[in-house]
């Protein structure tokens, strides 16, 4: 095998699988995430992705969910809120609070990024070789990646 941890096919306990897959999911996840210029951050796609999901949250609900003090928070909200990604406004269960949104722009800036990603793993999938069996085998391993991940 490629990729430097030879396994079997008979040799499937869950140690070597979860190993196997440590090591080609780190390389995988570095690539993905190397920042291309004047895309969004990793932090920014996460910050607009919750409240995408929240509709609206606080500066400290946001935080807490990043596992990130309210102050690093503070920093990537501020940087939203100037590109125009995210909108302050009062809570309307409690004008004292400040709540966060994701603007239409932000919506698009988070669909583009996601295009963008996804287009550039289709070129790497065309320029790699994968033959159809192998596409196919990747195709039909995505839903158990992303159930090993809501697992962790």
């Amino acid at each position: 095998m490629k990729a430097g941890f030879p396994i079997k096919v008979d040799d499937l306990d869950p140690n070597a699988v979860g190993s196997a897959l440590q090591a080609s999911l780190g390389l995988f996840v570095r690539r993905l995430r190397q920042p291309v210029q004047g895309e969004l951050t990793l932090p920014e796609v996460s910050v607009l992705s919750r409240l995408e999901r929240a509709e609206l949250a606080t500066t400290s609900e946001l935080a807490r969910a990043e596992q990130i003090t309210p102050q690093a928070m503070g920093m990537t909200l501020a940087g939203l809120v100037r590109r125009g990604l995210v909108e302050r406004r009062p809570d309307p269960a409690d004008r004292r609070r400040v709540v966060l949104s994701v603007t239409e722009a932000g919506q698009r800036a988070l669909r583009k990024r996601r295009g963008d990603r996804a287009e550039q793993l289709a070129e790497a999938l065309a320029a790699g070789g994968f033959t159809r069996a192998e596409l196919e085998t990747l195709m039909a391993a995505a839903p158990l990646i992303e159930r090993l991940g809501e697992n962790l």
